[in-house]
């Protein structure tokens, strides 16, 4: 029996999408002064809940009412080679588009590194960026806000999901999120990932379609009416600020977790055994200590982050 979870909705088709100011990349524009915003999908492969609301945008001609809208579908390639008897597989083709982003000025010799040279353009345009992600484990919703205190501010507007995460980005290299200005203390542009939930549930649809009403409505590019009616959710009583302060990475992928943890709970106590990696144990170094996204319920690479470590701000 397939260990692999269940896919809760239907795919779009996304060839029709082919043709644009790019391949799968639409531009927008309203023909008045404003900031140029971009929605981006399938930055993984396999993460297909925002492909599903990017879809939906383009199907109906959404315009912008000031300022200009991008619209991309990022590793198209990973996306066409997805089979549900593999699921997880098709994240990539060569490697992680999303490390790749600190390397654009070295020769492009894979498939995401010529993708992210063609999406580069588009990305140092926008003013904007809602980066549409999911999980490979069933998660709460994240905002992955960047490490500024602009994404922090940005994602409170947009009032949802109910955890913000503030991260300095990731050792494996440079995310999209944070490429050029967006990462750049002197500058205004922002950018915001959101962590939708598990890749093929029907709640991270929802989730999706929420966060990009109330971001695109955020940005003043759309007014709510022009979006479906039935995307935005009920925001959350409160949003709570977590700053990631420590990744923990498994040497050689043998860690072997205390227990089953969620995502984004708290221990309350500092020394907390969370697992052994090595037959060492690692534990909390702080009190009220949150697991950001951890990984420690499944197998896992050597060198893979098996949580990061969060305080509540």
């Amino acid at each position: 029996m397939s260990e692999n979870p269940p896919i809760e909705f239907a795919f779009p088709e996304l060839r029709r999408w082919e043709k644009g100011a790019a391949p799968y990349i639409h531009v927008k524009e309203s023909g008045k002064p404003g900031p140029t915003v971009m929605v981006a999908a399938l930055t993984h492969g396999n993460e297909v809940s925002g492909a599903v609301v990017v879809d939906a945008l383009l199907a109906a001609a959404l315009r912008p009412r000031k300022g200009t809208l991008i619209f991309s579908f990022n590793n198209i390639e990973a996306y066409h080679s997805f089979d549900a008897k593999t699921p997880f597989k098709s994240r990539l083709v060569d490697e992680d588009f999303n490390r790749t982003w600190g390397r654009l000025d070295q020769p492009a010799n894979t498939v995401e590194t010529r993708r992210a040279q063609v999406v580069r353009p588009f990305i140092e345009r926008a003013d904007f960026l809602l980066d549409l992600h999911s999980m490979h484990d069933d998660c709460v919703p994240l905002m992955l806000c960047g490490p500024l205190d602009r994404g922090v501010t940005m994602a409170k507007r947009l009032g949802a999901p109910a955890d913000i995460v503030r991260d300095r980005g990731h050792a494996a290299g440079v995310r999209m999120r944070d490429y050029g200005a967006f990462g750049d203390p002197q500058s205004d542009k922002t950018a915001l990932l959101i962590e939708t939930g598990q890749h093929w549930r029907a709640s991270s649809v929802a989730v999706a379609k929420d966060v990009t009403a109330r971001f695109l409505a955020a940005t003043g590019t759309v007014d709510a009416s022009d979006l479906p009616a039935d995307w935005k959710q009920p925001a959350p009583d409160k949003q709570r600020v977590v700053q990631v302060t420590h990744a923990v990475a498994t040497k050689k992928g043998n860690f072997t977790p205390a227990r089953r943890f969620e995502g984004q709970e708290v221990i309350a106590k500092a020394g907390t055994v969370l697992g052994h990696d090595e037959g060492e144990p690692v534990t909390t170094p702080y009190d009220d200590c949150v697991l950001v996204m951890p990984s420690i319920n499944r197998p896992l690479r050597a060198g893979v982050t098996v949580v990061r470590l969060g305080r509540l701000m």
